[in-house]
């Protein structure tokens, strides 16, 4: 059934076991990130055959479905409402605020259970994570109170909202608040979480700071790729899931519409070039399923544009020759990824 995102799941495991070890090798636990993929059952059984340390979500309707005795870490701050299920489906939720801690100890009073929590402190992303200094302090000394909520750490998360890049200058600000807590409170602190994806490069080059000894890591283990700089990774795979989708015409067609222009059926007045007559296939996957933006194609054809249900493309320049029925290739990025992974309308094949 087309259209379908292909999944190896072989290089999938290598990606995940290269950066398992790059992690355990400098003396790092890893959060092994399942949102782009909206936890996979398949994928997430790799996860659990080679020994993650965590497996980590932003949305807890995704870690409900995930049955290990592996630790479950929901990455976005929980909702006040839903701290109830957030206690009952995962170990450890990331958090910021006072408020939502409380209502998390509450829950998990009622559950009968000890809910772990890393706080959340913001370096300059400016995303979130607790910003004022005293506030750090005041937050973790409201926390320590709490019967059945457990501070397993501290953590800060970089380039996802500022594209603050890391550095070891600014990850040392975090292993400076790990020796102040830890000072102030007499307590040790379990989990330093130092970023994601980003920092990739100063872990290859064993310039993490002493003290951090956790990552978050997504986007490097499905596209063998850091996200400071955008460089691709040795030893890894790009190529670790692939779109397929099927050709549903084929006409040459003038390449400006005919006729006064108006919106689009997204609200937008769209702007063509008049490059004359082109032969242009429609594939049957659109806006609703991806951004056709963030597809390369395999072939030589070029993305002209798309609606909510098509992708129209040039196939004008390339040899190969198209018939009703055939399918492309694309390789995909980060979002394009993860947004055929949440359409309903997309199928999955493992190889």
């Amino acid at each position: 059934m087309y259209p379908r995102i292909i999944i190896n799941k072989e290089k999938f495991r290598h990606n995940l076991k290269y950066m398992l070890n790059s992690c355990h090798d400098r003396g790092l636990t890893m959060m092994a990130v399942s949102k782009v993929f909206c936890a996979d059952h398949e994928l997430i059984n790799i996860m659990v055959e080679e020994q993650v340390d965590y497996i980590a979500d932003s949305r807890i309707e995704n870690l409900t479905g995930i049955s290990s005795v592996i630790p479950k870490v929901l990455l976005r701050l929980p909702s006040i409402g839903k701290t109830d299920q957030v206690v009952k489906h995962s170990d450890i939720s990331l958090n910021s605020e006072i408020a939502t801690i409380k209502a998390l100890n509450k829950s998990a009073e009622i559950l009968n259970k000890i809910h772990g929590i890393i706080l959340m402190i913001d370096l300059g992303d400016l995303r979130e994570g607790i910003f004022d200094e005293e506030e750090v302090s005041d937050t973790v000394k409201k926390i320590l109170k709490l019967n059945n909520i457990k501070l397993k750490g501290i953590g800060t998360n970089l380039t996802c909202y500022g594209g603050v890049i890391p550095t070891p200058k600014i990850l040392q600000k975090l292993v400076d608040y790990k020796n102040m807590i830890e000072s102030e409170f007499n307590i040790s602190l379990e989990i330093i979480s130092g970023g994601n994806s980003s920092n990739i490069e100063l872990l290859l080059a064993n310039r993490i700071p002493e003290g951090i000894n956790n990552i978050r890591l997504g986007e490097s283990i499905v596209l063998g790729r850091e996200t400071a700089f955008g460089n691709y990774l040795d030893n890894t795979y790009a190529d670790v899931f692939t779109l397929e989708t099927d050709i549903i015409e084929i006409k040459e067609k003038p390449s400006i519409p005919i006729g006064d222009i108006g919106m689009n059926a997204f609200g937008k007045v769209p702007i063509f070039s008049d490059k004359g007559i082109s032969l242009r296939a429609i594939l049957a996957v659109g806006n609703q399923d991806v951004d056709y933006k963030e597809l390369t194609p395999y072939d030589t054809v070029d993305l002209i544009g798309s609606s909510s249900d098509h992708i129209i493309v040039n196939i004008g320049d390339t040899h190969n020759i198209y018939e009703i029925g055939d399918t492309m290739l694309f390789r995909l990025t980060y979002a394009s990824i993860l947004s055929l992974m949440t359409s309903k309308y997309v199928t999955k094949y493992y190889e």
